[in-house]
């Protein structure tokens, strides 16, 4: 790499130092913890009666990341309901094709599931952060997640994101100070 590329490169790499996380009220600070222990908690109860024996259910690690933003940010474009129920679905159905396509190759899979779901998401217009972990999920969870194929885009993704959404409807909005969604669509 020439001497000039690489200063160029390093002078990105080092940011603007302009841009830092803003600092949030108390009570926003509040409504964020309110909306993610409602909102798990409701996909822990739900699970005990939906997907008995399903591993962890509808707890599944991509709905973790999905709290932070319904709730954490919920004027994020990645948080509204198109982002977090597209994305969460088109990349389970992504993720368990790879699964299903190199169930010999997991490093493989993992790879084109995650990057496949990116560009899914993209093409979709429902690019949701969380979404990538879905997809890794599928690949990389266990036999009994696996066995659901398909399924495993309905229920515990789509059912998990429908619920974290809903409870993001009503808690963001109990709040004067806040509003959810910003779009539907």
């Amino acid at each position: 790499m020439p001497a000039r590329a690489l200063h160029h490169l390093l002078r990105k790499l080092r940011g603007d130092g302009h841009h830092t996380l803003p600092r949030v009220s108390l009570s926003e600070i509040g409504w964020s913890w309110l909306g993610a222990t409602l909102g798990l908690s409701a996909l822990g109860a739900l699970s005990r009666v939906v997907l008995v024996g399903v591993d962890r259910g509808l707890v599944i690690g991509s709905m973790g990341a999905t709290a932070v933003l319904v709730y954490g940010a919920p004027r994020s474009p990645f948080a509204q309901p198109r982002a977090v129920l597209g994305g969460h679905v088109v990349s389970a159905l992504v993720g368990v094709a790879c699964q299903q396509a190199l169930p010999n190759a997991p490093e493989v899979a993992a790879a084109l599931a995650v990057s496949t779901a990116i560009a899914v998401m993209h093409l979709t217009r429902t690019l949701h952060p969380p979404g990538g972990a879905t997809a890794l999920i599928a690949v990389i969870g266990s036999a009994h997640l696996k066995a659901l194929g398909f399924t495993y885009a309905l229920a515990p993704v789509g059912l998990g994101a429908a619920v974290l959404v809903g409870v993001g409807l009503l808690v963001n909005n109990l709040s004067s100070g806040r509003k959810y969604p910003e779009a539907w669509w």
